[in-house]
């Protein structure tokens, strides 16, 4: 990837070759293989003429202002990582990525929209992936539509490394493993998942860092994104995490599904930068770490 630089709502690049001015049909095949981006995307900016040269430089118009989607809502969000393209912000327990029904307040993508409003970015809000309402931790935003189209591709072709960190139930047999378990909808309680040979393909790679007497810290990398893969999948294992009634954990010390997000790896779709963002362990989990440790 070439450097290049911001101008408003331009990215510039250095000219690679002198003898593409005027732009021709030609140069617009080059550029999509200088460039990372997926070449039907890189015509269709083309034919809208947001792509020129001038002097010794290409100007693409990849930050247009936008309106969000969402209403912004003020709300104290923690900033993990940000630059032009990308942000990846700290998601708290009880928030939900975005709205799930019309109306819905207090999401996640309202309090970024409020991020992006209140320090002068005309960006749309485009999440990545998700976590679930209760689940804490890191979750990747494409600040423009180029950055949103690279970013969906890397997480589609398993290219972006999320890994998670949990407290479970019980004493693990095997200090590491795979599980390799389809996941389907559960067909008596809607909203739930089951192992179900029927289901959807779902890997989940598990190490116990910490076994305790009645508990074990667990760190956590998927291969897939089913919905409440390592809820369900841990369940399946006989080690449901604490708090999470919905899968068998017991609620007695603790009052949400003792999961978090704690790394994103990932290359950065620009600059192909590898990017690692930590999430640092929520205090009430850390809190409940100390009470199993300490029985």
């Amino acid at each position: 990837m070439m450097a290049g630089t911001r101008s408003g709502e331009w990215l510039e690049l250095p000219l690679p070759n002198a003898q593409w001015k005027p732009l021709k049909p030609g140069a617009i095949e080059e550029l999509t293989q200088l460039l990372p981006v997926p070449r039907k995307f890189f015509l269709r900016l083309a034919s809208q003429g947001l792509i020129r040269v001038q002097d010794d430089r290409i100007r693409i118009q990849l930050f247009p202002k936008e309106q969000p989607a969402f209403k912004p809502e003020a709300h104290d969000l923690e900033i993990l990582y940000e630059d032009d393209f990308c942000l990846v912000v700290n998601k708290p327990a009880g928030m939900s990525v975005h709205p799930s029904e019309k109306g819905q307040v207090g999401t996640l993508a309202s309090a970024v929209a409020h991020h992006y409003a209140s320090t002068g970015q005309a960006c749309g809000v485009r999440h990545i992936h998700r976590l679930d309402q209760d689940t804490t931790g890191a979750v990747l935003y494409a600040k423009n539509e180029w950055a949103h189209v690279l970013l969906d591709e890397a997480m589609r072709e398993k290219r972006i490394d999320r890994r998670y960190v949990a407290i479970a139930e019980g004493v693990f047999g095997s200090k590491q493993g795979t599980i390799d378990e389809p996941i389907g909808k559960d067909r008596h309680l809607a909203g739930k998942r089951r192992v179900a040979s029927g289901g959807d393909q779902a890997v989940t790679h598990y190490r116990v860092l910490q076994q305790m007497k009645r508990a074990a810290l667990v760190e956590l990398e998927l291969e897939t994104g089913r919905t409440h893969q390592i809820r369900v999948h841990l369940s399946y294992l006989g080690h449901p995490l604490v708090g999470d009634t919905l899968y068998g954990g017991s609620s007695r010390l603790f009052h949400r599904q003792a999961l978090h997000g704690e790394r994103l790896l990932f290359e950065h779709p620009i600059s192909r930068k590898q990017l690692e963002v930590h999430a640092a362990l929520p205090q009430d989990m850390k809190l409940l770490l100390s009470k199993v440790s300490n029985p």
